[in-house]
């Protein structure tokens, strides 16, 4: 079988499968998992798989479950408003310094922020730093790395290096999901890696989740309750859900 051949009767197996791993492939095509790796490679570049830990998924799976920043921020706006006017009691003292991780809710957030409160504010989000770019009473920086489409915020090793030199008052962190068993977790492997860095870099962490996310479980985990200073969530999350969460450690407040 050709190259071409394989990968084309691949792309086929994880459509009619919606998930396959690495391993399963190499089997099932004889060749080995560096062979199966460089063709879910070019099957990704091609846009017909998405590569997610041990293997792959059809791409119009995570596009899916993973909405773009426009289409976010037309949902839930009450919600996420009403959350960011709450999360503003955890905003530092005057000349502190805070992070701002990328999303639609942190993005309420920053505009929210009172005019006489200066702060300096670090962030990897296109958006947010154009809210904020010129304003007087924030000093703002914007961290390195490659821009994400999806979420328009700055990616890969150049941030999470730059993250990994600072440390911050507080940081105020998105999710796509967050429960008892899985903690806060994406679908994207270099948000991960970032929001995980984020939380590394602070003195005091605050999610800003709606409570659509409360319960949900996305690929990637990047923080667990231990990690996590205050969950801030909206009315009308999943009362299981967010017992669970409280039974597991995390301290909740619904706005």
């Amino acid at each position: 079988m050709y190259a071409e051949e394989r990968r084309s009767a691949m792309a086929q197996r994880i459509s009619a499968q919606g998930r396959i791993s690495v391993a399963a492939l190499a089997t099932d095509f004889d060749v080995t998992t560096e062979t199966v790796r460089r063709d879910l490679s070019t099957l990704e570049r091609q846009g017909v798989v998405r590569r997610v830990h041990g293997g792959a998924v059809p791409a119009a799976t995570l596009r899916v479950i993973e909405s773009g920043v426009a289409d976010r921020s037309r949902t839930r706006t009450d919600d996420k408003d009403a959350i960011a006017r709450h999360a503003l009691r955890h905003l530092p003292q005057p000349g502190s310094t805070v992070l701002l991780d990328a999303g639609t809710t942190t993005a309420a957030l920053a505009s929210a922020l009172p005019a006489q409160h200066p702060l300096t504010v670090i962030t990897h989000s296109v958006p947010i730093a154009a809210r904020l770019a010129g304003l007087a009473q924030v000093e703002l920086h914007l961290l390195p790395g490659r821009v994400r489409p999806t979420t328009l915020a700055a990616v890969g090793p150049d941030a999470v290096a730059a993250l990994a030199s600072l440390r911050v008052d507080v940081a105020f962190v998105g999710t796509n999901g967050v429960s008892a068993d899985h903690g806060l977790s994406t679908p994207d492997s270099e948000e991960a890696s970032v929001k995980r860095a984020i939380i590394a870099a602070a003195r005091s962490v605050v999610v800003l989740a709606d409570a659509s996310k409360i319960g949900e479980e996305h690929t990637r985990s990047f923080g667990r309750a231990e990690d996590v200073d205050v969950l801030v969530t909206s009315p009308g999350a999943d009362d299981d859900a967010l017992a669970a969460l409280t039974a597991a450690g995390w301290e909740v407040e619904v706005a």
